[in-house]
């Protein structure tokens, strides 16, 4: 497996009922098809060799052993194929008949799993005609001149990635026989499925099957009965999905008269990462004994992702979005109320930069003091010019807490740090470390004195992309007394500002955010240009914040290697970003992230609002001095043949 991704699909074959010449050579077609997508594991419809719905069919001698001689030729026309091809028919087992999928590849048969949940009810009587397994006891059954394994507490697969099987109603039983396998091992799922269309159904369905992949962390497979079955009484649709963990990553189209196939990839090693953080999830808990069937997934030289890689996996999708902002922005108000209450704060001190990570601190105060019941004015916005603050900037700040009407103060800083700089013997001319550090340091003091003076909380503005790149001044915009913004990351910070100014704010405000918007990030510690622009340009210095939160995501949430982390950044920032671009940053990223954890060691409280947060008391626990040697080894590793590459 590269990368740890299988790339698996759902076939939807056309069917003529009870005709399984007809119905094999549809199946080995699409088999073909999937081996030229480079696909690993396909799997069909429940019964899809018979076709669902012969009912009383079901009994006749003919269909059966015709079922079993459509199998034998599906099996001799893939035998030179290492696709793991899973498909439906009815075999006998001892004296009754099971409704089953049957695992094949490479010409052999490696198992056969009967179905558990038999319906009984509305349009469906299996029972009329197939046993469940819990009838059974038989290990093994006798198909085409071999005996195979048979049940349902079988696992295929090896170490890297396991599989199992379930049937159609057996999600819909109150614990499907997937908790179990999932429990047990498997990290994919494959339900071959029958399921009818009703109004309403298919949304229920999904649901169901997005749930139970996230339930078990795995990845679930589905493919239900389409064009061809009888529509005596019902019709099939020819639905089709492929989740993992709660996401859908592909679903087919209903309602077509021709047959599909449905590709996508799994990410095995990101359900593997999941698994193992999540403590709930207890191996212990396994029912009965599994058998494991040894299975080699057939490898491609070049994987080809037909998945979507999302550049910004900590902004809301576009389908939630308004739902997301308005929840995110709420966690970060009542963070901020409780600890205005608890601390008896009567006001709280804000630095107004005319920044976006400001703005969005001091826009949290104002819906935190509106929601209490306390005038903004004990919100006290002090914005503190120095050598680098730019008039566009300035005048920002300065218009957008006159605007939201909270006590404004300025303070300058220059004389300050000038006498700062007079006492420890450094040249203002130089315009090194120091230089910008006192500025931030002198900044801190004035908050946190004022704050004693009022009786007020210090807010911090500083966000997460900055607490993960050490982007911050040790005990100077590094410190507060509450950080608002600390689970926030930079490219959801605007996207935070954009919507609370396009729902919650007037014409006249919203004017003056849009410009903060467009304003580039810059702590503004260095002399502004000739021209009076901002000279220092943040994303210039330490590199793209959408890189830089990729990074973040996969590095925390997953703990992905380097080198996989650059492939999804290959595919997520395709004709945007170069190789070279995203391994220059990469580099720089987990050098400052090692580097720079002694600031997250003691970094100051704030809310938690998404999957990934640095705080040291719960989500990020990390040695300080631990070495980035080995991340930056395989980093250097990757260039190496990314040159080569392009030589």
């Amino acid at each position: 497996m590269k990368h740890g991704f299988v790339k698996v699909a759902a076939a939807i074959p056309e069917v003529k009922v009870a005709d399984c010449t007809f119905n094999a050579e549809k199946m080995i077609g699409i088999i073909h098809q999937a081996v030229n997508e480079q696909v690993q594991i396909v799997c069909f419809p429940e019964l899809c060799i018979t076709a669902y719905t012969c009912a009383d069919l079901f009994f006749q001698q003919t269909l059966i052993e015709e079922a079993e001689i459509a199998l034998e030729e599906i099996v001799r026309q893939t035998s030179g194929l290492d696709i793991i091809s899973i498909v439906g028919l009815p075999v006998r087992a001892g004296n009754h008949l099971f409704n089953t999928a049957v695992v094949i590849q490479s010409g052999n048969i490696l198992g056969v799993v009967p179905k558990t949940h038999i319906p009984n009810y509305h349009e469906f009587y299996e029972k009329r005609w197939f046993y469940s397994s819990q009838d059974t006891s038989e290990k093994y059954v006798h198909l085409l001149g071999q005996d195979i394994p048979f049940g349902t507490q079988i696992l295929f697969g090896n170490k890297q990635c396991k599989f199992a099987i379930e049937i159609c109603e057996d999600l819909w039983a109150p614990i499907p026989p997937s908790s179990y396998h999932s429990v047990a091992g498997a990290h994919i799922i494959f339900n071959l499925s029958a399921s009818n269309e009703l109004i309403g159904k298919n949304d229920y369905r999904k649901s169901l099957i997005s749930q139970q992949s996230g339930r078990c962390i795995c990845g679930y497979v589905y493919a239900s009965a389409g064009w061809g079955e009888s529509t005596t009484d019902n019709v099939f649709t020819g639905s089709g999905f492929i989740s993992e963990n709660a996401s859908i990553i592909t679903e087919s189209e209903r309602f077509l008269f021709k047959e599909q196939l449905i590709v996508g990839e799994i990410d095995v090693e990101r359900l593997i990462a999941d698994r193992q953080q999540n403590t709930s999830f207890n191996t212990q808990n396994i029912q009965g004994d599994y058998r494991t069937i040894p299975v080699k997934l057939s490898e491609s030289k070049n994987l080809e992702l037909t998945r979507y890689i999302n550049p910004q996996p900590l902004v809301p999708g576009i389908d939630h979005y308004d739902e997301r902002c308005k929840e995110i922005f709420s966690i970060q108000i009542n963070g901020l109320a409780k600890r205005m209450i608890h601390t008896k704060a009567q006001t709280v001190v804000v630095g107004i930069s005319g920044g976006s990570d400001s703005t969005l601190a001091l826009l949290v105060c104002v819906k935190a003091f509106d929601k209490l019941n306390i005038s903004r004015k004990h919100i006290i916005g002090i914005t503190m010019p120095g050598f680098g603050t730019t008039n566009r900037t300035f005048n920002n700040a300065l218009d957008l807490m006159y605007d939201l009407g909270i006590s404004i103060r300025e303070i300058n800083i220059s004389a300050a740090c000038e006498q700062h700089f007079r006492d420890i013997g450094h040249d203002p001319g130089v315009h090194d470390i120091t230089f910008e550090n006192t500025q931030a340091r002198e900044r801190t003091q004035i908050l946190m004195d004022i704050a004693n003076q009022m009786n007020g909380l210090v807010i911090g503005t500083g966000d997460l992309s900055e607490l993960a790149l050490g982007w911050a001044t040790y005990n100077g915009d590094h410190m507060s007394m509450y950080a608002v913004n600390s689970g926030i990351p930079k490219t959801l910070v605007r996207h935070l500002i954009k919507w609370v100014t396009e729902t919650q704010m007037e014409d006249k405000i919203q004017m003056i955010l849009m410009d903060i918007l467009d304003t580039p990030v810059s702590p503004e510690l260095l002399p502004a240009a000739t021209n009076g622009e901002i000279s220092q340009i943040t994303e210039d210095v330490v590199g793209p914040y959408i890189l830089h939160d990729f990074f973040l995501y996969y590095t925390v949430r997953f703990g992905f290697r380097p080198s996989k982390i650059f492939f999804l950044a290959q595919h997520a920032f395709e004709s945007i970003y170069s190789d070279e671009v995203i391994l220059r940053w990469m580099h720089t990223f987990f050098r400052r992230f090692f580097a720079q954890q002694f600031k997250r060691s003691c970094m100051p409280d704030g809310p938690k609002v998404g999957s990934i947060n640095l705080s040291p008391r719960g989500d990020w626990r990390m040695p300080s001095d631990a070495s980035s040697a080995l991340w930056l080894k395989e980093i250097e590793i990757l260039n190496t043949k990314t040159q080569r590459h392009e030589e």
